[in-house]
């Protein structure tokens, strides 16, 4: 059916003579076919955001429904995929346009032509069901790209071609019990705003190791689990997201730049391909998917953008991998919200925002976790997302940051005082929590050292006790401390400086294995404790602190993970050096 338009605000288009039309059926605008998605309905009246630039459109200009929901192609060839907010490669794009994109343009998110090599894993007389693997794709050397049977479908399989197909080929029929004949492909098509089913959704019970080593030992996210990163501009956001990315447990990565800056996502579209995954040795590029919808593309598509993101992490959770998403920023987003709201002339909520910006948010978050899956084995997968928030001037007390707290469960605050002082990752130890910390404890003992998780607790616990001691030694200096207490402060600023402090840059230093990160922390550790049993046998606090292995403790975290033994002889030279201290007075 055809409507017309009658009103256009920005992104924003009012068209008449849609009352067939359903809430969030795509359409095509104008002769040049721009694409919108219908967000609200009165009458015959359809509210439309256009996911493209809508300047000379005018009044009078047709709208024609494709009576379908904004949807994502799903099918081998996603990975290494760079992508738009809505699914538009953007490598064809600018075949297609140049480097500014035009409008209009209709380009397949899937390369429709090219022939993959379709492995079978069933045979012809096998019960399949929703989600049960039919057969293998070899994406590239790292990914196998699983060809699932689609939601709903259930029967016996009545035919299986294998060997060079493409996504529209037919690979495999299955005929259910009322005798009709389902034909699968590789391609799926799915909403971007409902999410993929799956059978029973579980607790959270092993961490996923990112390699920095506040975060896996301080603040640790479970598989499955949603955090939030919020700081003021140049606290290190999207280091922290790009660290992440680069180095989490997770065998697929779908990072979304949502509204961020040209020349942040540049920075990854460059680095990833150079970077070596050190789970494969194979380019980073080759397990990740990437969506840019930077700050200069159409505000209506910054919306799309995270579900579009999601949508494929589910997916590829489908087939029974972990995926960690990255949105950078689900501040841009809910700003994106704020403009088609106010376009809308709904009534505004707190800062502007709509009143409906915390359940929208809930939506995202809750589309996150372990799963058991759909199909006739016990296949796990899970969604861990990560989404980066921006608060205006650093105010915690904005809605964005407020809305997102109430759901995630781990909040790594960045600080830009640690920040202005260069030391990153910025995240405040301070003011920074993880509600799996508990839940991860059984997991740690059992898979890292039985005394983990004392050596974690020691920690936190001498952090804190400086931050008391701080203001003494802000009032009345250094001096005025009792020898365990300066004790103490140094073994806190080793922690913060040795221990927390992480080189993003570095080649060894921008990764520690969970057994690194165990080594290093036992190591500051037992030296506080070997240096309060010192203490006690009447040594000097000076005498301690210039023992010469204390030197090689600052500059453990340069050890490259092949010579972790090192930490072995750094430890018994660490011993008995404060061993052969004697007290000060001669005794």
């Amino acid at each position: 059916m055809k409507g017309r338009i009658v009103k256009i605000s920005g992104p924003l288009i009012v068209a008449e003579g849609m009352q067939d039309v359903k809430m969030y059926d795509v359409v095509r605008v104008s002769g040049e076919k721009l694409i919108g998605e219908v967000i609200e309905l009165r009458g015959d009246r359809a509210s439309i955001q256009v996911y493209e630039e809508t300047s000379m459109l005018g009044p009078g200009e047709e709208v024609v429904s494709t009576n379908a929901p904004l949807s994502v192609e799903l099918g081998p060839g996603l990975i290494e995929g760079i992508y738009d907010g809505i699914q538009r490669p953007l490598n064809q794009l600018v075949k297609k346009s140049g480097e500014r994109i035009g409008r209009g343009i209709e380009v397949s998110a899937l390369n429709h032509r090219k022939k993959w090599d379709f492995v079978p894993v069933k045979k012809v007389g096998d019960k399949v069901t929703g989600g049960d693997i039919i057969g293998t794709v070899r994406e590239n050397e790292v990914i196998e790209h699983r060809i699932m049977i689609p939601a709903g479908v259930e029967g016996k399989l009545t035919a299986v071609y294998d060997g060079e197909k493409t996504v529209d080929d037919i690979v495999a029929a299955v005929e259910d019990k009322d005798g009709n004949s389902h034909f699968i492909t590789m391609l799926q098509k799915w909403p971007v705003r409902k999410g993929r089913p799956y059978a029973e959704k579980m607790s959270p019970s092993e961490p996923m190791v990112t390699g920095q080593r506040v975060i896996d030992t301080l603040f640790p996210i479970a598989k499955g689990g949603v955090a939030a990163v919020p700081g003021p501009f140049g606290s290190g956001k999207t280091v922290v997201q790009h660290q992440l990315a680069k180095w989490a447990d997770a065998d697929i990565i779908v990072y979304v730049g949502c509204g961020e800056r040209g020349n942040e996502m540049t920075d990854v579209l460059n680095e990833f391909p150079h970077l070596t995954d050190p789970k494969t040795g194979q380019p980073l590029m080759k397990r990740t998917v990437l969506i840019a919808n930077t700050s200069d593309m159409p505000v209506a598509a910054r919306e799309a953008s995270i579900y579009t993101g999601i949508t494929i992490a589910e997916y590829f959770r489908d087939m029974g991998y972990n995926v960690a998403i990255m949105a950078d920023s689900t501040s841009r987003w809910a700003e994106a919200l704020r403009e088609m709201s106010g376009r809308l002339e709904e009534m505004p909520g707190e800062e502007g925002y709509p009143a409906y910006l915390g359940s929208r948010l809930a939506e995202f978050y809750e589309r996150a976790g372990i799963v058991k899956l759909l199909g006739s084995d016990d296949r796990v997968g899970s969604v861990t997302a990560i989404g980066a928030v921006s608060p205006p001037g650093g105010d915690m007390s904005e809605p964005v940051s407020q809305a997102t707290l109430r759901i995630v469960k781990v909040f790594w605050g960045l600080s830009a005082s640690l920040a202005s002082k260069r030391h990153f990752p910025a995240i405040d130890w301070l003011a920074s929590y993880s509600l799996y910390s508990d839940r991860l404890s059984q997991w740690y003992s059992d898979n890292i050292a039985a005394d983990y998780n004392s050596y974690r607790a020691a920690a936190m616990r001498i952090l804190q006790e400086e931050a008391q001691l701080d203001e003494i030694v802000r009032l009345v200096g250094m001096d005025a401390l009792s020898p365990r207490d300066r004790l103490t402060m140094e073994t806190a600023k080793s922690i913060r400086e040795d221990y927390l402090h992480q080189n993003a840059f570095h080649e060894v230093d921008t990764y520690s294995s969970m057994a690194k990160q165990y080594k290093m922390l036992k190591l500051v550790i037992d030296c506080y404790r070997s240096s309060t049993d010192a203490l006690e046998r009447s040594a000097s606090v000076d005498e301690i602190l210039s023992i010469p292995a204390r030197e090689r403790i600052g500059r453990s975290k340069y050890v490259p993970e092949s010579d972790i033994s090192v930490f072995d002889d750094i430890a018994s030279q660490m011993k008995t050096q404060l061993g052969e201290l004697k007290s000060s007075d001669g005794f």
